[in-house]
């Protein structure tokens, strides 16, 4: 692992949905359990990418969770950063 951030907000996209994946397994959770994704992002309006990864997460329109994008300022490179509610189910 690098550290190291893409430039570019696609491939930043696709680690933040990396992230979130790991970081629900890690918990023992899935994006299934995932109730609300807030998304910040440099240029708001840009959202092609975000979209892309978004719907490749949740392909079905019926089940995906509630999403927010707002405008925000981001340092170090940062396009896009990303917050969620999750209920977990109860460890076995």
């Amino acid at each position: 692992m690098t550290h190291e951030m893409p430039a570019n907000l696609d491939d930043q996209c696709v680690n933040v949905f990396a992230h979130v994946r790991a970081l629900l397994a890690e918990a023992g959770g899935t994006l299934d359990d995932v109730l609300k994704l807030t998304v910040h992002l440099v240029d708001y309006r840009d959202r092609t990418a975000l979209n892309r990864e978004w719907e490749r997460a949740f392909p079905d329109p019926a089940h995906r969770p509630a999403r927010q994008v707002m405008a925000a300022v981001l340092d170090r490179g940062s396009l896009i950063h990303a917050d969620l509610l999750a209920v977990l189910p109860a460890p076995s």
